[in-house]
């Protein structure tokens, strides 16, 4: 095994730790702004295989990254369930919402989920064979809970409050749908690893709104659900879980859910992330993502005390969350080479 993101997934600590990217094909690179307005519109880019490929292939000839992450939306899969899913300008995505029993009885299950996401299958192919060798690709999927949240609220929310009050009020609705984005998210990731993803991972954006034993029974279930099923049908695919913002709930995550890694934020340090997590297996993380804003000597100080303290166990460099389209594509040249140095 060559590929230094799957020998550290595999629990090898590596001199200089592999890097990628959450978000690398994004709105901060001019060729992705252009191949987008090419595409129209960011559903059509997603659905278009050629430019989907394209938009991944961009950061890895740019930076050289060593992992391709599939371009794609985490709400692409509620879509392919029957859910209406549009995206308003500068505001974000907008879903038809699941608050009802009826709401609910439409949506749809199994097999109908493919037709929709072929393209994506598609694009996963297309990268398969256009990646360079050494690069790893990584196909993903949104948690249920995270994805859940927007179905419910019918856009982003910053409390995920629409959610939660589904969760109190009716329950069994709640869990249900839970239930159907669980399955589906097994089918849908099942088939990015047949078409040609390496590794998978599974975001849960929101999993630092869920206490308690509802942390238990709708974060860290469902991930332990879908990875043993994943893990049934493809035994040698590892698999990588970000509970976003879980804080002291990191702890322990990768052996109750059977995740190969545990991707973290930058709301905890590196130092007890090291102490309380990488204990367990590999992580993955966690520089701000602000400093491929700000750049400068802090990018430089934040990356080197990221890969110090990391460097005692398996270990994939990333950002605490994505980059944001205001970074600076030079920053990012900078913490590669950062890393990379040693």
């Amino acid at each position: 095994m060559s590929k230094t993101i799957l020998r550290a997934l595999a629990g090898e600590t590596l001199p200089t730790p592999p890097i990628w990217m959450m978000r690398q094909a994004g709105r901060y690179l001019p060729e992705y702004r252009a191949t987008r307005a090419q595409a129209g519109d960011f559903l059509s880019l997603c659905y278009n295989p050629e430019l989907a490929a394209e938009v991944t292939l961009q950061p890895i000839r740019r930076y050289g990254f060593d992992a391709a992450i599939l371009f794609a939306d985490i709400l692409l899969l509620p879509q392919a369930l029957g859910a209406d899913l549009w995206f308003v300008t500068g505001e974000g995505p907008r879903l038809s919402t699941v608050t009802t029993q009826a709401d609910f009885d439409r949506l749809g299950r199994g097999e109908m989920i493919h037709e929709t996401l072929s393209p994506i299958y598609e694009t996963v192919r297309i990268l398969k064979g256009a990646l360079p060798s050494e690069t790893t690709l990584i196909g993903f999927a949104g948690a249920p809970w995270t994805v859940a949240t927007y179905m419910i609220a019918g856009r982003g929310t910053p409390d995920q409050g629409p959610a939660h009050a589904l969760k109190a009020e009716n329950r069994p609705l709640f869990k249900a749908l839970i239930d159907r984005l669980t399955e589906s998210t097994v089918d849908y990731l099942s088939c990015q690893i047949e078409a040609g993803a390496e590794v998978v991972k599974l975001f849960d954006s929101w999993a630092g709104s869920l206490k308690g034993q509802d942390f238990d029974d709708f974060c860290l279930a469902p991930a332990k659900r879908i990875i043993a099923e994943l893990k049934a049908r493809h035994p040698d695919t590892p698999i990588i879980a970000f509970p976003r913002e879980a804080g002291e709930r990191y702890i322990g995550f990768a052996k109750a859910t059977g995740a190969d890694c545990v991707a973290i934020d930058n709301s905890v340090s590196p130092e007890w992330a090291a102490s309380h997590v990488q204990v367990d297996g590999c992580v993955q993380g966690n520089l701000a993502s602000r400093h491929m804003v700000t750049g400068g000597q802090p990018l430089v100080d934040e990356t080197r005390h990221v890969v110090e303290a990391f460097r005692g166990g398996p270990h994939i460099f990333n950002l605490g969350h994505g980059i944001t389209p205001d970074a600076d594509p030079d920053n990012v040249q900078l913490m590669i080479d950062t890393v990379r140095e040693g």
